[in-house]
């Protein structure tokens, strides 16, 4: 079954330009009035978060091409996806701290698993392969990491008294945070589980689609999808164990 990009966004000429400048203009506005009516203090990091996405898949778009058509370029675009994401998450746990430590744990999620899955074969071994599947791994150790990092902060600082009843019967530092702060910092886990024990009932994932999209057989599709989905599960694991070690040697502060 092959289906076309129309059958899911109608893009035919100027006038759909238009109407889909006005449907996102509408539904960021919306989105923000929703935040501020709710007093959910993110309404402008939702204009601001449009506004960056626009910008980027417009460069993206138009360089992307050019990319995939050279290993040392996609090799360059991979490498500025993770920093990107290691920038995002370590700025949005520690922005005054030593936030250049979320890459270790962007990085221990999403490299090791993605060049597993390169050289077991599934995943062909070329750009226009490889750059969306590392993507989505980045992109998931980003997310794990960004959870597991607050999780983890919050728990210490809500429970700081339990943290130093650890101390106070002699287990060390990183023991007496890690005691503290360990099933906090598991959640992280729980939006990957929920998606891949839901995947086909309530959402068709990314890749899933993009592969009937270009053209591949529901089987084919389904294949490539679990083997995204199982991977990211150990990803988001890597990223969420190396985020609370790194938070209990108070290296990620």
């Amino acid at each position: 079954m092959h289906l076309p990009a129309e059958s899911l966004v109608t893009i035919d000429g100027t006038g759909s330009y238009v109407r889909l400048a006005v449907v996102v203009v509408a539904l960021t506005l919306l989105a923000a009035l929703v935040n501020r009516v709710g007093g959910l203090q993110f309404a402008r990091a939702d204009l601001t978060a449009a506004a960056r996405a626009v910008v980027q898949l417009a460069v993206v778009g138009a360089i992307i091409a050019v990319v995939l058509g050279s290993w040392w370029l996609t090799s360059l675009f991979v490498a500025v996806m993770l920093v990107v994401a290691s920038l995002t998450s370590g700025r949005r746990l520690v922005p005054r701290g030593r936030w250049w430590w979320a890459g270790v744990s962007v990085a221990s999620g999403a490299v090791p698993v993605g060049a597993f899955l390169l050289l077991s074969g599934l995943i062909p071994l070329q750009e226009v392969a490889v750059v969306p599947i590392l993507g989505i791994l980045i992109g998931g150790a980003m997310t794990a990491t960004t959870l597991a990092g607050r999780r983890t902060l919050d728990a210490l600082r809500e429970r700081h008294g339990e943290y130093e009843a650890g101390l106070s019967v002699g287990l060390l530092e990183r023991d007496s945070r890690l005691l503290v702060a360990r099933e906090d910092a598991g959640l992280a886990l729980m939006p990957g589980l929920d998606q891949t024990r839901t995947v086909g009932l309530v959402t068709l994932p990314g890749a899933f689609v993009g592969m009937l999209l270009g053209g591949a057989t529901p089987v084919q599709a389904a294949a490539v999808q679990l083997v995204v989905l199982v991977a990211l599960l150990l990803v988001q694991a890597i990223s969420t164990l190396v985020t609370l070690e790194l938070i209990a040697r108070d290296l990620l502060a």
